[in-house]
């Protein structure tokens, strides 16, 4: 995508990026694609956050950081938290994504033009050792968990999953640049949607 129009897309909107690495990999595209600073300085009339969300220690939970945002038209918040928590038993998994469902709706009742995107699981590759707790299986059972507790919200997913099943890429816990541009359109779509198209 032409930075020119990556720019007029973004002018003006207010982004929130909330996850694990495989949220970084969208802040890493945007970094690159967007000149100028992030990270709370305004510049270009636009402005990126991002909290990365450590594992195994949370210094921020996403819940939290939701409960702040002003919310808006030109406010965007996205996150993702599937990768760390694959290996982990779907009871913790559900839990977390109930507390950030929660804050969700609090924040599109407060400002209900808030876009709200979430990035779903991917399948990986994995050495057959760590394919034992960490499996493909795991992460597509918490794909359809994420799915089921945010339906008929007015939220908007990317489908990592099917964006790298459909790719002739290799499958990999961090997709490569040809399918984060892909998913980049889709988020892109979601921010600027074309008008009665």
């Amino acid at each position: 995508m032409k930075t020119k129009h990556l720019q007029n897309i973004c002018s003006g909107k207010m982004v929130h990026l909330y996850g694990d690495s495989t949220v970084r990999q969208w802040f890493e595209y945007f970094r690159t694609a967007l000149p100028g600073r992030f990270l709370s300085e305004i510049e270009g009339n636009r402005i990126i956050f991002f909290t990365l969300n450590l594992f195994p220690l949370e210094l921020r939970y996403i819940a939290n950081e939701l409960d702040n945002v002003v919310g808006g038209t030109n406010t965007v918040v996205i996150f993702g938290i599937w990768a760390h928590l694959s290996s982990f038993p779907v009871k913790v998994y559900i839990r977390r994504l109930q507390s950030i469902r929660r804050a969700v709706v609090r924040l599109l009742n407060r400002s209900p033009d808030t876009v709200v995107i979430i990035r779903t699981a991917n399948p990986k590759a994995l050495p057959l050792e760590k394919s034992l707790t960490n499996s493909d299986w795991n992460s597509l059972r918490n794909d359809k968990v994420l799915r089921a507790i945010f339906k008929g919200l007015n939220v908007h997913l990317v489908d990592a999953w099917e964006m790298v099943l459909a790719h002739h890429l290799p499958h990999d816990l961090h997709p490569q640049p040809p399918i984060i541009q892909n998913m980049i359109n889709v988020i892109l779509s979601y921010i600027c949607p074309i008008k009665g198209g």
